[in-house]
């Protein structure tokens, strides 16, 4: 199909030959070729060269749709032609505004952006190649993948106007005990349960999953109602709220709580994006802070690059 188009585009069989870096024997061979499979004649020999018949120019704009459809095919595909597909536990969180960093870095690259439902997920599009890489938080060392924690996101108090610790600069674990803190997207089984549920444990908070999550918006609604009901946010979560809720995000110290955010990819991927993005996240690692709690098993699945 594409010495055809070749040799219909130079007109002569010789310069298709030497456009294809093949001999004109094997220009007339695969068009004799594909003439016999046809079942048309597509070319006139004269002496001035090869001309179009009538089958042949109504062969051709398909054979060039054919052509664009493989190299389509063939640069999905190809590693740097292709855009390189990352998971993000959400789009709102820390991971995302990583992602949208390094875009800002590096603005040439393609980025195809998805979020798979938990660690569990990411981690077998990983193995089996449906995914480059994901932001996650590793509870335990997988196997097949490599890891390496690139951010500790600390985590923050969001309470509504009348919470009794609306008005306090920042607090400490011990001072949230006895406080209700309602987290009513914490899924049984998946990394961030895995999280909250030793930070609780450490610390002897109340953290509260029960009702059903209809989303950030409603849980905004409540809190910034509620006199007694505070939750949990990142420090980089992008929330935007009615002015009105009057919200207030504390920062917790002494310590402060820092979700683990890893980068999962399989160390066999040779997509030059990939690399581009390690590089530059290695180049933003984060500091281990004495003043920064993080669960005993961040310790366990240290990074395995």
């Amino acid at each position: 199909m594409r010495t055809f188009v070749a040799a219909a585009d130079a007109g002569q069989f010789q310069d298709a030959a030497v456009e294809l870096s093949v001999t004109q024997q094997a220009v007339s061979k695969r068009v004799a070729t594909l003439e016999k499979e046809l079942g048309v004649r597509l070319f006139t020999r004269t002496a001035r060269g090869s001309q179009l018949t009538i089958d042949g120019q109504a062969f051709l704009p398909h054979a060039r749709t054919l052509l664009h459809a493989s190299d389509r095919a063939v640069a999905s595909v190809r590693p740097g032609s292709r855009a390189l597909r990352v998971d993000v536990i959400g789009r709102r969180l820390a991971p995302a505004g990583l992602l949208r960093d390094f875009y800002r870095a590096h603005p040439d690259v393609e980025l195809d952006v998805v979020t798979l439902f938990d660690a569990d997920s990411a981690i077998a599009a990983v193995r089996s190649g449906t995914i480059d890489a994901s932001f996650r938080a590793v509870t335990k060392r997988p196997d097949g993948v490599s890891t390496a924690r690139v951010l500790n996101e600390p985590i923050e108090l969001l309470t509504g106007p009348a919470h009794p610790l609306a008005d306090t600069p920042a607090v400490t674990p011990a001072e949230l005990v006895g406080h209700r803190i309602w987290m009513p997207g914490i899924v049984t089984g998946t990394e961030w349960a895995a999280y909250y549920a030793d930070l609780a444990a450490s610390f002897g908070l109340t953290i509260d999953a029960t009702g059903p999550n209809f989303g950030i918006e409603p849980l905004l609604d409540v809190i910034a109602g509620s006199p007694d009901i505070a939750t949990f946010v990142g420090e980089q979560t992008r929330i935007l709220w009615p002015a009105y809720y009057d919200l207030r995000r504390i920062p917790i110290h002494h310590p402060t709580p820092a979700y683990p955010h890893s980068l999962i990819w399989r160390h066999d991927n040779p997509h030059p994006t990939l690399t581009a993005l390690r590089t530059y996240l290695r180049a933003h690692s984060p500091d281990d802070n004495a003043d920064t709690w993080t669960p005993p098993w961040v310790q366990r699945s240290a990074p395995s690059e």
